[in-house]
């Protein structure tokens, strides 16, 4: 029997996997209403990403289906479907900040509120500090011009304005709302951008139940001490992976 041929393929199986998972979270997470939501992860070393393919029913979705798109020009390497609408704006997150490993943007209801009221979600307690050291902010709106050309990458530039590409700052606060639009979230990896979405919507629900109730002003210091056990060289949160 003739041995098996090597893989010819851009990326590894096991990002395929990782991107084709976290994609599946996003329905069972209650993230998306029909196909509104995306998941893409990208190996730097390749200078690929992987990305769900546009309009595809999460219920339908295979491996097989995923798109492989260049890091440096947006050109399709592998696929026969076309990749998400909003590829280039994932492009244009990987390219602005290194720590990126992954990318995740939903239509999720309570955190579009927020970007649709251009407001963004306050940090009222611990369980926004565990995650976001601030704010989750809010973009300014796209300008005229921004959406007559290159419109899903500039979606993209609008949130690297507003953290003045700052990779630091975007480790800390691992999400924007784009205005009239809703959250992207990202982290070091696909699987982590899928998380920081579902918090990020959990934490814009909790926002709203408590602004309702009226205002509050919670001790930054206890907001901090949250943030810092699970982050930086002093945390002490959760167990190392089992060997």
């Amino acid at each position: 029997m003739p041995a098996p041929r090597p893989s010819t393929s851009a990326v590894s199986q096991e990002l395929r996997r990782e991107v084709l998972e976290a994609n599946l979270r996003i329905p069972r997470a209650g993230l998306a209403t029909l196909t509104w939501g995306n998941v893409s992860g990208v190996d730097r070393q390749a200078g690929v990403f992987v990305i769900k393919p546009s309009g595809v029913a999460y219920e339908d979705l295979r491996e097989e289906d995923l798109v492989v798109v260049s890091l440096a020009d947006g050109s399709v390497v592998e696929g026969r479907l076309r990749p998400s609408t909003d590829t280039e704006t994932h492009r244009s997150l990987y390219l602005a900040f290194p720590s990126i490993g992954g990318v995740t943007h939903t239509h999720s209801t309570h955190a579009v509120a927020f970007a649709q009221a251009r407001r963004p979600i306050p940090v009222l307690g611990t369980t926004h500090a565990d995650t976001f050291n601030g704010p989750v902010p809010v973009t300014a709106p796209l300008t005229a011009e921004q959406c007559a050309t290159d419109y899903e990458y500039n979606t993209g530039q609008v949130v690297v304005d507003l953290l003045d590409r700052d990779d630091t700052r975007a480790r800390e606060v691992p999400g924007a709302l784009v205005a009239h639009h809703g959250p992207f979230t990202w982290g070091a990896d696909a699987t982590a951008s899928l998380e920081h979405a579902v918090v990020c919507e959990a934490v814009a629900e909790m926002a709203l139940h408590t602004l309702a109730l009226g205002p509050v002003d919670p001790p930054p210091h206890l907001l901090d001490r949250h943030y810092t056990r699970k982050h930086g060289p002093d945390a002490y949160y959760g167990n190392p992976p089992a060997r």
